[in-house]
């Protein structure tokens, strides 16, 4: 810590002797109950303190200052009326963001955070050192979100600091002493940057492929909008069915069953946990990208990123990068083609929730927020304020961020407001008068942002392709979400139609949730810049198809693939492109060990590290192809005869489910014919499935087409079959390579209804 203050206060001598010092907040040695809020930077500059006090004013913000003379100073504070801006619909002069600066044991009188809608230096008024070492203290005085970003002390009576929202400007490098030249890191044989369920999912992947990988997050926990400062749970299935790529997210994936949950149910210590627990990752967290250094006009040399803490500057060089920032803000510095969905995008959510304590809580009035009514907004129910708390729908998604997160507040602290100072004479009960025992316990204040841009690949997915089921030999990730897309509600947009903070979702069919679409590689690559990844909500998809490759668990296994194809480009000397082009097999390979297997190096082999969790398949309702061996023939390539019916309610059958028909009246017996031609000669195990039930038939009868014979077997399929995945043994039967073989399943004389589900033939060693 002490390296950390001394970065902290830098006094610069001025002409005629005058002394500055600066204090950044966010490196304040004590940041109290302030929160760092690092979501801002590219708008305002830097990353700042936050008094997110859910009404309740946090503990002081301090640190120790050592000033270069006794004297008077005058004192600025780069902040702002975070409510000015939306003064046409609250009383902005109400300035929830008051905060005080105390030096020593004294505060200033001056109130800072009640005017200025914009970022802005403030003028304190002149204060008088005495002592030269001196402890200077951010004091909050409401609980309401006052942000400092930095505290300047000046000599000079007519200085006044440059309010630039240039990412660490010059001169505020030079009064912190932080150096022109950054520590270079690397080189990297692939560096993510972002942290979520892509970024971290593909840097485990990267790493247990042999590569040496740098994990660039500017949050102090993992998992983006699945961590406990977002509370988003993580949707998406990780079927099988194709590759094991979901393997790693099942792995790393929290506990959580409600958004927003507890902090406790997101884990962020398991997934820190596993990250540093893979040798060839270097964690970089609480550091933020903002600069990209290229190579030439397509390739990336380097992605600078500073602490976001002390503000040094650390340099990555590597062979190949991955935004995984969700934003796509790399790949938008490094000059990659992207699109972004003009109006009508996808919001921001800023959930809360509450709690009934054993006595009587109290709420400060907030004639600041939405003045709101109870009817205006969804009831929050099991004390929830659920994902569709959510707006920015229409506003810049990287510009008006900072906006989009206030609004948020103003609804979502409007409506508690509601809840406990409004409405007591609405209520029948005595006992829930204005909500008396309730407590607002959490409201997040980092933004689950749903849709930003999307950086351009050589695929560009769209929902068409989806629905379509539009093959692609690169396919690699299954995507089980709907085609989820947000829009305003209008039945809560009544008050505010411009700026609505409620939304509906919208969910389209063409996505089978339990198999999935596999969304092909080339989505996750750039288009124009040869060395760049993409993975998460940015990748190469139109605003349709976001609607559902956007969620975490499937935005994970996109990370998973890059780390195997990034592989790829450092032993073959390629590029992302050409790993499509030229090594497509190779990738294939790669994706199709499980996540438990690894390599220390390039140059070692692939082994099973015992030390992993084992692998276990995600938990279905039904069984793939390719979890069974030998020939399989399902029920849908059976030729059927007759009015079969299908259905899929008992559970496990292969694939999509499972026919059955009654007995056969008279002569019109139906059948069910399953095909097959095996590859060699040889003596052959016959099997078929069922899934039991006591309305099936105890006598179905089943022949078996061999190169001998014809054997019928008659099946009691009331109850359950004796071996694995649910299947019945018919026998041992020999047939010929190139010699049509089938199975045939009748329901003449049945007792019951005949019932189908999969045929498999396994070859006897």
């Amino acid at each position: 810590m002490k390296k950390i203050a001394a970065l902290l206060a830098f006094a610069l001598p001025l002409a005629g002797h005058a002394e500055q010092v600066l204090l950044e907040a966010e490196s304040f040695t004590n940041p109290g109950g302030w929160e760092l809020d690092t979501q801002f930077i590219e708008t305002m500059g830097s990353p700042y303190l936050l008094a997110h006090g859910l009404g309740t004013p946090v503990a002081d913000a301090s640190t120790e200052v050592t000033f270069p003379k006794a004297g008077e100073y005058r004192l600025w504070v780069r902040t702002k009326n975070w409510v000015e801006k939306f003064a046409e619909e609250v009383d902005a002069t109400a300035a929830p963001g008051r905060f005080q600066v105390k030096i020593g044991d004294s505060a200033v009188a001056h109130e800072f955070g009640k005017t200025g809608a914009a970022w802005h230096w403030e003028d304190g008024g002149t204060v008088t050192i005495s002592d030269l070492k001196a402890k200077v203290s951010l004091v909050d005085l409401t609980g309401f979100n006052g942000r400092c970003d930095a505290i300047l002390f000046s000599s000079d009576p007519a200085f006044v600091p440059d309010n630039s929202s240039d990412v660490l400007p010059a001169w505020r490098r030079t009064m912190l002493g932080i150096p022109e030249e950054a520590t270079t890191e690397g080189p990297f044989d692939i560096v993510f940057v972002g942290g979520g369920y892509s970024g971290a999912c593909g840097a485990i992947s990267a790493a247990r492929m042999g590569l040496k990988v740098a994990l660039i997050q500017n949050r102090p926990v993992l998992g983006g909008n699945g961590s406990s400062e977002v509370r988003v749970w993580a949707m998406g299935n990780t079927p099988p069915g194709l590759y094991p790529v979901g393997d790693i997210i099942r792995e790393f994936e929290d506990d959580a069953k409600l958004s927003p949950g507890t902090y406790e149910e997101f884990e962020d210590a398991k997934k820190h946990r596993i990250v540093t627990a893979e040798k060839n990752i270097t964690l970089f967290l609480n550091h933020h990208a903002y600069k990209v250094e290229m190579a030439s006009a397509s390739e990336i040399e380097s992605v600078h990123a500073f602490d976001t803490r002390t503000g040094s500057i650390r340099r990555f060089t590597g062979r190949t990068f991955c935004d995984t920032t969700g934003h796509g803000t790399i790949g938008k510095m490094a000059g990659a083609d992207y699109e972004m969905f003009e109006k009508g995008r996808m919001g921001m959510s800023n959930m809360w929730a509450w709690e009934n304590a054993d006595s009587t809580q109290t709420f400060p009035e907030t004639p600041w927020a939405l003045p709101l009514e109870e009817g205006d907004f969804p009831y929050p129910q099991k004390f929830h304020a659920q994902w569709f708390w959510e707006s920015g729908y229409d506003k810049h998604p990287l510009l008006d961020l900072e906006e989009i997160r206030d609004w948020n507040l103003l609804a979502g602290f409007g409506a508690w407001n509601a809840l406990k100072n409004k409405g007591a004479h609405e209520r029948s009960d005595p006992d829930m008068l204005a909500h008396k025992n309730a407590r607002l316990t959490w409201m997040a204040y980092v933004g689950g942002t749903r849709e930003t841009i999307q950086l351009l690949g050589d695929v560009i997915l769209s929902e068409e392709d989806i629905v379509s089921k539009k093959p692609f030999d690169d396919g690699c990730v299954l995507t089980t979400w709907s085609v989820d897309l947000h829009y305003p509600n209008e039945q809560y947009s009544k008050k505010y139609p411009e700026n609505p903070f409620i939304s509906v979702a919208v969910h389209g069919k063409g996505v089978d949730r339990k198999k999935g679409y596999p969304v092909p590689y080339r989505c996750f690559y750039s288009r124009n810049i040869e060395n760049l990844f993409m993975a998460g909500r940015n990748i190469s998809v139109t605003h349709e198809a976001l609607g559902t490759v956007r969620v975490m668990k499937t935005c994970g296994m996109m990370g998973v693939v890059v780390g195997k194809a990034a592989a790829l480009c450092v032993q073959h000397d390629v590029t992302p492109r050409e790993v499509y082009y030229q090594h497509l097999g190779d990738l294939i390979e790669l994706l199709q060990l499980p996540g438990n297997v690894r390599r220390a190096s390039l140059t070692d082999e692939f082994a099973v590290d015992p030390a992993l969790p084992a692998i276990l398949e995600e938990e279905t309702d039904w069984i793939t192809l390719s979890q069974l061996d030998g020939i399989v023939i399902d029920d849908e390539k059976a030729r059927l005869v007759g009015e079969w019916t299908h259905g899929a309610g008992l559970k496990k059958y292969v694939e999509n489910g499972y026919h059955y028909i009654g007995a056969a009246k008279g002569d019109d017996v139906a059948s069910a014919t399953f095909e097959f031609t095996i590859p060699e000669d040889g003596e052959y195990e016959v099997r078929i499935s069922h899934q039991p039930h006591e309305n099936r038939s105890s006598k179905t009868p089943v022949t078996v087409n061999s190169a001998d014979s014809a054997v019928t077997v008659n099946v009691n399929q009331r109850i359950a079959p004796p071996l694995a995945k649910g299947f019945f043994g018919l026998g041992v039967f020999r047939f010929e390579a190139g010699k049509p073989g089938s199975v045939v399943v009748t329901n003449k004389g049945i007792d019951g209804s005949a019932h189908i589900d999969a045929v498999q033939i396994i070859k006897l060693k």
